[in-house]
């Protein structure tokens, strides 16, 4: 007696490919979303958790030197803690009085410079008159009077922001001294919790991706120091007020790759525009772009070197997804937590059994394999 014919039968291979992809697919995307919803119900635990991460990778050597020299785990843990808490403070503290004692003048000096900047936009190749200039500065003040039940809100709602960043400040204390003092015991807990089949191989993949982790970190904080340095010295030499503040907020963007130090320099740039006017502006534009080819011809090739190896493609996407699910604290952990990824994943696609790697280097960050994989064959 002849079988009917099955699904195998009746439909084309094509198609049972396409729907075993497909339901995987739907599987993946449904797994992402609860992972996503996660983090968002979680947002104010997990993000403090990365940001101490990336200040233990950054404190991690300091750490482990005074431990090699003799110095108790928790002693060293502690002294480093302190050490950045002293430095933090005192830079904030230094930012907060420069900006306090040129509130006055700088007032002055931006009303004068706004002055000149409409006298610039009516007299110069725009020729914007005063009557245009009044309907704009009248259609900004009436969006601000129909907004502002949206300002009140949102100003009721910096308690609890306040709230949530004093939680997260010690939360990241907290955590951060307990993985510069028990890092590696909280790794090796963490694979005991796998299949014995998957504990070498984890292990030895977190390995090689908190060095990836490590290098890229110091690497940034020379690049975004020296981002800083170069606009901040311009800035002091054309005499435009805030130029400290203005070189910390440098340093910060910087550590948002390729869009950061461009946008925190947009900011210098408004600032002497408004302040000391449109000639000022143009020579701070100038450094702050020299600056960029520096860090982008010579910096980053050279100091990052392989810390980390990812397309511009790669970085620019990571960037926006971090901004559009955590906003500026996304912006700032996507880049990292993409590299961390690469390593891992390119090293368990080559060594699943977890033995080393041939060189003992991190896979995944050689420049030569961001558009080739020599593991998967390519289309030149």
């Amino acid at each position: 007696m002849e079988q009917p014919p099955g699904t195998d039968d009746v439909l084309p291979r094509g198609v049972r490919t396409a729907g075993a992809w497909a339901w995987r697919f739907i599987l993946f995307c449904v797994a992402a979303y609860l992972a996503l919803r996660l983090i968002s119900l979680l947002r104010v635990v997990i993000i403090p958790v990365v940001v101490a991460l990336l200040l233990a990778a950054m404190f991690q050597p300091v750490a482990a030197l005074l431990v090699k020299r003799g110095m108790k785990r928790s002693l060293a843990a502690g002294l480093v803690l302190i050490a950045a808490l002293v430095v933090v403070f005192g830079g904030l503290s230094l930012i907060i009085r420069t900006f306090i004692n040129q509130l006055d003048s700088l007032s002055t000096q931006v009303g004068d410079g706004i002055n000149e900047v409409q006298k610039w936009l009516s007299q110069g190749p725009l020729h914007i008159s005063n009557a245009q200039l009044g309907q704009y500065v009248d259609r900004i003040r009436d969006a601000i009077t129909q907004n502002q039940g949206t300002l009140t809100s949102g100003a009721l709602s910096t308690a609890t922001t306040l709230g949530e960043l004093v939680t997260g400040f010690f939360l990241v204390l907290f955590t951060l001294f307990f993985f510069l003092r028990d890092g590696g015991q909280i790794w090796n807990f963490l694979c005991r919790l796998l299949p014995q089949d998957a504990r070498r191989a984890t292990a030895r993949a977190g390995h090689y991706s908190w060095h990836t982790l490590v290098s890229y970190v110091h690497a940034t904080v020379l690049v975004a120091f020296v981002d800083a340095l170069g606009i901040g010295i311009g800035l002091l030499i054309l005499r435009v007020p805030l130029a400290v503040p203005l070189a910390a907020l440098v340093f910060l963007g910087a550590f948002i790759p390729v869009v950061g130090a461009t946008l925190s320099g947009v900011v210098a740039i408004l600032v002497a525009l408004v302040t000391n006017g449109p000639f000022s502006a143009l020579i701070v534009l100038i450094i702050v772009i020299a600056v960029q080819q520096l860090e982008g011809h010579i910096l980053q090739p050279l100091i990052m070197g392989r810390a980390v190896a990812l397309h511009p493609l790669a970085v620019i996407l990571a960037i926006a997804s971090g901004i559009v699910v955590a906003g500026i604290v996304g912006g700032l952990i996507a880049v990292p937590l993409l590299a961390v990824l690469n390593t891992a994943i390119r090293y368990l696609v080559r060594h699943p059994s977890g033995e080393p790697t041939p060189d003992h280097e991190p896979p995944g960050t050689d420049e030569t394999e961001v558009g080739q994989d020599k593991d998967v064959a390519t289309v030149p």
